[in-house]
């Protein structure tokens, strides 16, 4: 069938997630579709509980953490359906996400991307992500995020790219462009999937009545050094890869501004990790500049279309307030 879902699930040490997220995944599945939980090396038993609990989910046992990149790309050769549905382990569909998800698989063709609808696990009326918004200075920020639920409308819209969290990805686009950067290892990677759709002409929709509840950052931390580290280092390069060169130029003054601030901003917080992380990328720069060069060439939208999904950066004020109210629901599930 034309609407029949892959799912992927990629888990580390996280069988406790994992029990919630299937038992909310799998009532809402129809007997041809597939469910692949890939295991990157972990330690509590995941494997063994999927095999007695659930012997119909296909399991990925992996010896060795590869991360979310690496995790869902080992699990393309086991996908045979049309539509891969990407979900974190620790996402929750809520009831009637998935048969909202399959009725927005009946759309253009040039579709390549659905994003379901994040909202937060502990406050399920604010939105986490419904896609990925893109500004100027390079840095890509949640769509919709700390926004009520309430406020959204009930048909699809597009948007420049989608969550890796909970997204419905169309077969034809992955075989088109890929899937992700196996040494992104986590963070980014959608960010940089989104730049690779935008430049092939593939677009994005979000599906706001496909409903997910996310625990926000419950592997890694929000605000780790691990993450910060990340953040860094996968930031510069999907921009080495993907911005086109005329966009550098025309941009080069609001990516350079962000950097400052940012580096000034870690520096006076003691997060060196984030500043090493761009700085890591130096010894990689012939191999980025390789990629770019093919990314580059592969092109087909006009610099005119990418650059209008590109918004205007927010003055520093309004970003310290964004950070702030995030941090303040972050905390409010923390007590």
């Amino acid at each position: 069938m034309t609407d029949s879902l892959s799912v992927v699930i990629v888990s580390w040490n996280g069988l406790s997630l994992l029990r919630r997220c299937l038992s909310a995944l799998l009532p809402q599945l129809n007997d041809d579709d597939q469910v692949i939980v890939v295991d990157n090396g972990s330690h509590d038993g995941t494997i063994a509980w999927l095999t007695t609990t659930h012997p119909t989910v296909i399991s990925v046992a992996l010896t060795t953490n590869i991360g979310f990149s690496g995790g869902n790309n080992a699990a393309l050769t086991h996908c045979t359906n049309p539509w891969l549905l990407l979900l974190n382990n620790d996402a929750y569909v809520e009831p009637g996400a998935i048969a909202a998800l399959r009725t927005a698989t009946q759309c253009d063709p040039h579709v390549g991307a659905i994003s379901a609808t994040l909202v937060f696990a502990h406050a399920p009326d604010l939105i986490a992500s419904n896609g990925i918004l893109l500004r100027r200075d390079g840095v890509a920020v949640d769509h919709g995020m700390t926004e009520p639920v309430s406020q959204l409308p009930l048909q699809c819209f597009p948007v420049a790219g989608a969550s890796g969290g909970a997204v419905l990805l169309r077969r034809a686009m992955i075989e088109d462009i890929g899937l992700f950067p196996d040494d992104f290892f986590n963070y980014l990677e959608d960010v940089d999937l989104a730049w690779r759709a935008l430049l092939r002409g593939w677009q994005t929709h979000t599906c706001p009545t496909a409903i997910v509840l996310h625990v926000y950052s419950a592997t890694s931390g929000q605000g780790s050094s691990f993450k910060q580290r990340l953040l860094g280092r996968n930031r510069w390069r999907t921009l080495l890869r993907c911005m086109p060169t005329a966009l550098w130029w025309r941009h080069w003054a609001s990516i350079l501004r962000y950097e400052v601030a940012a580096c000034v901003g870690l520096a006076w917080q003691g997060s060196w990790s984030g500043i090493a992380g761009r700085f890591s990328n130096i010894p990689e720069l012939p191999a980025l500049m390789a990629q770019r060069r093919i990314i580059q060439h592969r092109r087909t939208a006009s610099i005119e279309v990418i650059d209008a999904w590109l918004v205007p950066a927010p003055w520093p004020w309004q970003e310290r307030t964004s950070i702030r109210r995030l941090a303040a629901i972050i905390a409010a599930r923390r007590s």
